[in-house]
């Protein structure tokens, strides 16, 4: 049975739990703690002889042979017993709950899992068995679960420009599922064309990838994502961390990162005092190693990834527009970038291609550059894949394609051998710190739907679009809110007289 097969009859089960009030999400979680289970005890045969490391009576075996309320309470002992191990296992278990409170249901999926001989599949196909279950818990939108989803076409394109090396780390400081790991494993053992040796494996294995995911359930999808494609160890350390990466910088630095870090501008934290009245405080980082301090995530976002950037390093990171021309503490890192790292190539991405409605994003690619008092951006190449192009999740989704053109042009080989064209175009550093807080909101081509009506996109199109504008608007106010002091609150009699 192939990967497409697998995930339709396993998804399909979905429907019959939804019934009892089980989620995407809460499925999927349950479908990881099974299989990974099963894999293990699958591992732990001849030939492969790989322990598991499993105690004995709280593994797969122990969950075939009993049905009904002794297969749930032993399902419930068993979730609790490894979430207490240590390395990956503990970290895959780590608060784990059982969602399925009909043991009829939970034994089918038991069998479920059971029947296929998992360990048969190659790596690639139960990753894209894994990938086609997470892409299908993205688009649930009541989820909400596609935050943590990156179209896969534009991780690969920007796998492709960056082209990672063989024995070089790569880091994702809000990793979300693994997107990116995984483009990157696909391209080291795959699309690049290079035939790694054993030490290049090994490093591949345990050494590469080096993450920060602080949601629980995600960091638990993204570990299992990892397992399927063979990265990591049961027993070894996880390669990602539950800890907020703002909170402080790594000791380690790393040659890459590729990251899109989560959506919405403001951190902040709800506190409700003694009277039961909320409010919310915005959440800064004091960190000596930022330029600037602010509550703005997408910000620090941006510093801590030049922070964990070695000297050489290099990163491709999705960024919301304000971060390109929001004045203040966004205008002086701005000007501390272009001035400390080689700031290259900017993509505008077009909107409607991410679950998040509203979101209008950029992937940023820089290189950082030694400290040496130097300005190291000579200038930056924009490619605008957003005036008039049109996409949307379910009609026109963004493929390869539409990425190659950019790509071409990005020119991953040699990108001193760029050239400029309707859609790619070069902004010297002079220009670029001489405009108003030295913004990079640039576009130069002209939007054909303003002045002809007949060149308008397809109403369903249009109709996203709108929805997205108003998304970001609310975004927009929310972040404003979130920053407001209790005092600043309109309240309820005043209200009522506006």
């Amino acid at each position: 049975m192939n990967a497409s097969s697998l995930v339709q009859k396993i998804w399909n089960f979905c429907h019959t739990l939804r019934d009892d009030g089980v989620g995407y999400g809460d499925y999927l979680e349950q479908l990881t703690y099974l299989l990974f289970l099963k894999l293990t005890h699958e591992y732990a045969q001849q030939p492969y002889d790989r322990p598991a490391n499993i105690p004995k009576g709280f593994d797969w075996p122990s969950l075939k042979g009993k049905t009904g309320e002794p297969l749930e309470a032993h399902y419930l002992a068993v979730l609790h017993k490894l979430a207490q191990e240590p390395g990956m296992l503990g970290a895959i278990f780590f608060k784990a709950q059982n969602k399925i409170q009909d043991p009829a249901k939970l034994s089918r999926l038991v069998q479920l899992i059971d029947a296929e001989s998992w360990i048969s599949l190659d790596a690639d196909t139960k990753g894209d068995l894994y990938e086609g279950l997470l892409q299908k818990n993205a688009e649930d939108t009541k989820s909400g679960a596609g935050q943590y989803f990156t179209p896969r076409v534009l991780i690969e394109a920007m796998v492709e420009c960056i082209r990672p090396q063989p024995m070089r780390t790569i880091a994702d400081p809000a990793c979300g599922t693994g997107g990116f790991f995984l483009g990157a494993y696909d391209w080291l053992t795959q699309k690049s064309g290079l035939k790694l040796n054993i030490t290049q494996q090994k490093f591949l294995h345990s050494k590469t990838f080096f993450g920060n995911e602080i949601v629980a359930s995600t960091r638990r999808l993204c570990l299992m994502n990892l397992f399927l494609h063979n990265v990591g160890e049961l027993d070894g350390e996880p390669a990602v961390d539950r800890a907020d990466a703002l909170i402080s910088a790594p000791e380690q630095r790393f040659d890459y990162v590729l990251a899109n870090p989560p959506f919405g501008k403001k951190s902040s934290m709800t506190i409700t005092n003694a009277e039961g009245e909320e409010d919310r405080d915005a959440l800064t980082y004091e960190r000596q190693d930022f330029w600037q301090t602010t509550s703005n995530k997408q910000l620090n976002f941006l510093q801590h990834i030049v922070t964990i950037l070695k000297t050489t390093g290099q990163a491709a990171v999705v960024l919301p527009d304000n971060v390109l021309f929001e004045g203040g503490a966004g205008e002086k890192i701005r000007r501390k970038l272009l001035e400390t790292c080689d700031v290259h190539t900017l993509l505008r991405l077009p909107t409607g291609i991410f679950y998040a409605q509203g979101v209008k994003a950029n992937v940023l690619f820089f290189d950082k550059k030694p400290a040496d008092g130097k300005v190291h951006t000579k200038g930056v190449w924009i490619y605008d894949l957003r005036t008039n192009k049109h996409f949307t999740l379910k009609t026109r989704p963004l493929t390869t394609g539409d990425l190659r053109e950019f790509v071409d042009c990005y020119k991953p080989a040699n990108r001193h051998d760029r050239v400029e064209s309707e859609r790619f175009r070069h902004f010297s550093y002079a220009d670029l710190v001489t405009r108003d807080k030295a913004s990079l909101d640039i576009f130069w081509l002209k939007d054909d739907s303003l002045d002809n009506l007949d060149d308008l996109p397809p109403p369903d199109v249009l109709q996203q679009a709108i929805i997205d504008h108003l998304e970001a608007a609310l975004a927009s106010f929310r972040d404003v809110a979130a920053g407001l002091p209790a005092s600043a609150h309109v309240p309820p009699a005043a209200a009522k007289a506006i």
